[in-house]
């Protein structure tokens, strides 16, 4: 399989980071290496550029694209809740801007063996990092019924949560479930005929749910935050592209708490606790992409972009 992605709010990004020519600069999401290469285009030999990816093949296929930057390139095989980690690794102690793209990158999805995707089937897999002994086999052929309800109902926000999960359980007490077209199948047996013919494929959110709780996605996603705004340079940026609303909520909580961390109590009448704000918030609402994206590029249709700057 030939990698291919179209990263998604790109000039967004790279105009968002105000990129400067010697500083150094972490695509914590690597993926295709579509923001990665344009950031880097900006860099001059001094410039540095980092790229953080669980994915060994997305790592193999970026550092033939990038092979042509003139700055120093550092790609590194990790998750980037360990940004701190990374850079001390790297004798690297401040940056310069931070770019994370939450999204699952296009060749995942399509890569009919990775198991992303509910219009392939394929073993049930989902893992972004490989080395990973947990996948969405073992979720969903030994999660209980009420485990499978809640990563269902609060991941994929699935109103049908509860049958589906009732619906899992039954099939796998006759043979395990192994494939995503067998679980595609269960899906569809639990949604009502009228809600399959509206509105998205009626496995997405069960998918998405399964995928966020293979990959630890949102519980990670805080502290990994903090981290990196704990690395920032002062006036530097992050960019961070959500693709669904609890992912946003938490950017934009997080954001806001690091503009605000004082831990007084609400009627204090003055703070005592000597927290100041620790970012700016530059993006007031999110960036989302557009129109000529839309058409050009239909999975960038849920992104929204949120920026804040060290202060």
């Amino acid at each position: 399989m030939e990698l291919t992605h179209t990263s998604v709010l790109l000039e967004e990004c790279i105009q968002g980071l105000e990129i400067k020519k010697n500083g150094i600069y972490v695509d914590c999401t690597l993926g295709g290496a579509g923001h990665s290469k344009e950031i880097g285009k900006k860099l001059g030999p001094n410039g540095t550029l980092i790229g953080i990816d669980q994915d060994d093949y997305a790592l193999k296929k970026a550092k033939l694209r990038l092979e042509n930057l003139s700055c120093k390139k550092n790609l590194v095989r990790d998750n980037f809740q360990n940004i701190k980690e990374v850079l001390k690794t790297l004798s690297i102690e401040k940056v310069d801007g931070i770019l994370m793209d939450l999204g699952v990158s296009s060749f995942q999805l399509d890569d009919g063996d990775r198991g992303f995707s509910y219009n392939q089937d394929a073993p049930l897999d989902m893992r972004m990092d490989k080395r990973s002994p947990f996948s969405a086999y073992e979720l969903v052929n030994e999660y209980d019924e009420r485990e499978l309800f809640r990563i269902i109902k609060s991941y994929g926000e699935e109103k049908f949560a509860s049958r589906i999960a009732r619906e899992i359980i039954k099939s796998r007490e006759l043979s395990p479930i192994e494939t995503t077209g067998q679980l595609v199948d269960i899906i569809k047996k639990s949604i009502p005929a009228k809600a399959r013919r509206e509105g998205p494929h009626p496995a997405k959110r069960t998918f998405q749910a399964i995928r966020i709780e293979v990959n630890r996605e949102l519980e990670i996603l805080r502290d990994a935050i903090k981290d990196s705004v704990s690395v920032l340079n002062p006036n530097g940026r992050i960019c961070i592209i959500t693709f669904h609303s609890l992912e946003d909520r938490i950017v934009k909580q997080t954001y806001k708490e690091l503009t605000n961390p004082c831990t007084c109590p609400p009627d204090f009448p003055q703070c005592i606790c000597g927290n100041e704000p620790i970012v700016e918030i530059i993006t007031r609402k999110p960036i989302y992409p557009s129109e000529e994206e839309l058409i050009n590029n239909p999975r960038s249709r849920s992104a929204k972009l949120r920026i804040a700057k060290k202060i």
